[in-house]
């Protein structure tokens, strides 16, 4: 829409000096009626003309196409036919055509500080009295024009809509992009990071990204997304999502092979605990993993640096003390940084996928989760298995200093608290 706005935009400062009051509606009705839906409000913004003269330039080309379509009217005539015929003793009616700076003045003409008091409003903090009544409201384009209606400027809510428009203003959301305060090694961890993954896919031996996905609410609650429904035939879900602690949740934790493309996804019904975790990546060794890669020298883990596989929990590294000690293998581990998280692989080329398989659906049984992540495929080749784990993992589980003592835990000179190995103890 944009594009388009900028189109008539161009088209209309072309054409302007060329056309006097009628041919400029007659010129604003055409284009509205070739843009069909929408037409008139795109045009007036686009122009600043009101949308009163549009609809009375579409007025005027209904009329004529009346006057052409009668049984009385002349039609389109040609230059052979015009030579012959007699000249009319009826002269047409002369057009009215408004003087230039004639017409009703707009509301910036009766008050000069209309556009500085809507910025005002608008932008209260930078602009305006940082007091302003609608600081904490809803801005609506209603809302302002009552709100400028209090300060004696008599205008509407269309008027408002299309200042804000020619002032450079849109309806717009706020973004996820500003990560907070970067840290100053932020750029070495990812090239650290970067040298792990390599060595790992140059060694053959698995390099998976893991992380836990979202948690989501099992019943008839509304799922963000479309899908292709007959008419009227969406699902319907529930009107509030006030869920109480009886209603229960999943907690997909993913496994993302990124030599192979291949993932498990294991959907936890208790709690997304650091054991909970490791017991996801047990999984994956298990079913997928051992047979990948028979000859793996080590397992090198991407995950980011909070949640239950955050850096500074001792059950984290516990729990992959006890992984080491079973499969025999050592365990080299890299944290992103902290707010780095979007970097890491399984959120965009797992997660997304998984959240646009089932988008629009209520996730109505842990069955209907695990079949829709089971089904997740991609055009590169994206597989994914999907188990549900029923077992409980408790909260609060503490690693002893006894315990803590008899962790293999190497740490690496650069950052160890983000990059560490952890090695079987029974070798």
């Amino acid at each position: 829409m944009t594009t388009m706005l900028h189109q008539l935009q161009r088209k209309y400062n072309a054409i302007l000096p060329h056309l006097d009051e009628r041919a400029r509606r007659i010129w604003g009705a055409t284009e509205a009626r070739e843009i069909g839906r929408n037409g008139v409000t795109l045009v007036a913004t686009a122009t600043g003309m009101s949308r009163t003269t549009i609809y009375a330039g579409q007025r005027d080309l209904e009329q004529q196409e009346r006057t052409q379509a009668s049984p009385g009217g002349r039609g389109p005539v040609t230059n052979e036919q015009a030579s012959d015929e007699p000249a009319s003793d009826v002269s047409e009616e002369p057009r009215r055509i408004r003087k230039p700076g004639g017409g009703r003045k707009t509301v910036a003409h009766h008050h000069p500080d209309f556009l500085s008091a809507l910025e005002g409003l608008v932008e209260p903090l930078t602009r305006g009295d940082p007091e302003s009544p609608l600081r904490w409201t809803c801005k609506s384009t209603r809302t302002l024009a009552d709100e400028l209606k209090r300060q004696n400027i008599p205008v509407g809510r269309q008027t408002v809509d299309t200042s804000l428009h020619h002032l450079g203003y849109s309806l717009q959301g706020n973004r996820k992009t500003r990560e907070g305060q970067q840290h100053p090694d932020r750029n070495e961890q990812f090239e650290q990071i970067n040298r792990r993954a390599a060595e790992a896919l140059a060694s053959k031996s698995p390099l998976i990204s893991v992380d836990t996905k979202k948690k989501e609410l099992i019943g008839n609650y509304k799922n963000n997304g479309q899908d292709w429904h007959p008419k009227d035939g969406a699902p319907r879900v529930n009107s509030h999502d006030f869920p109480g602690p009886d209603v229960p949740r999943a907690f997909p934790f993913g496994v993302y092979d990124i030599g192979c493309n291949k993932a498990l996804v294991n959907v936890g019904t208790d709690h997304d605990t650091s054991a909970f975790a490791v017991a996801s990546i047990r999984a994956w060794w298990e079913t997928i993993g051992s047979a990948a890669y028979p000859g793996a020298s080590y397992i090198q883990i991407m995950a980011d640096s909070g949640g239950s596989n955050g850096y500074r929990r001792r059950a984290w590294k516990w729990e992959l003390q006890l992984l080491a000690d079973q499969t025999g293998l050592p365990i080299r581990v890299c944290h992103f940084p902290p707010g780095t998280s979007k970097w890491n692989k399984i959120e965009h080329r797992l997660f997304s996928y998984i959240s646009r398989n089932w988008r629009g659906r209520p996730l109505d049984s842990y069955e209907t989760i695990v079949n829709l992540i089971a089904a997740t495929t991609t055009r590169t080749g994206l597989t994914v298995r999907c188990e549900l784990d029923l077992r409980s993992y408790p909260l609060g589980q503490k690693v002893s200093n006894k315990d803590w003592a008899t962790l293999a835990l190497h740490p690496d000179e650069f950052h160890g608290e983000w990059n560490y190995e952890i090695r079987p103890r029974n070798k």
